[in-house]
């Protein structure tokens, strides 16, 4: 398994799907997975440590884990099958380590919210990654302040809510 941190999001216009991508340790190479994009803000308030007045989805999972002196261990990507990722959860409970599936997405907003670190299969890795250089910042800056300014009613034509 190789460690990987979150370089950034950003949006492909083609697909109107945001795009996390994360970065192994050397940064040398790098990894998108398309994602919607209530999971991008999500990432984007993990990303900037954002503090909500109210608990969101990953801050609800980051409070009950506590509660339950439960530690998210580690978040593991550990598949892509027709173009889907899947991932694992990672927790450690009473010494015991659970895993639970879940979507990479959640997997690494919830890995922003509490810490913990972020893997990747080798399968996986090799199969996907892509060769640094093919981000282009200016693209990820402008999905960060899309995501800025995004509002719910924005986000209608992608549920089909579309007047």
């Amino acid at each position: 398994m190789l460690k990987m941190k979150v370089q950034g999001l950003m949006f492909d216009q083609k697909n109107s799907m945001a795009v996390v991508v994360l970065i192994d340790e050397e940064e040398k190479r790098s990894l998108p997975i398309w994602i919607g994009l209530f999971e991008a803000q999500a990432i984007l308030l993990g990303l900037q440590e954002v503090d909500t007045p109210r608990p969101l989805t990953h801050d609800l999972i980051s409070s009950i884990l506590q509660k339950l002196d439960t530690k998210l261990d580690k978040v593991v990507i550990t598949n892509i099958i027709d173009n889907t990722f899947y991932a694992l959860l990672y927790l450690k409970m009473n010494e015991q380590e659970v895993t639970v599936d879940s979507r990479p997405s959640d997997g690494i907003a919830l890995a922003l919210k509490t810490g913990a670190p972020i893997f990747i299969s080798e399968e996986v890795m090799s199969s996907t990654t892509v060769a640094m250089g093919d981000i282009d910042d200016k693209e990820i800056e402008d999905f960060r302040k899309f995501l800025e300014t995004l509002k719910p009613e924005d986000l209608q034509k992608y549920l089909g809510q579309d007047k």
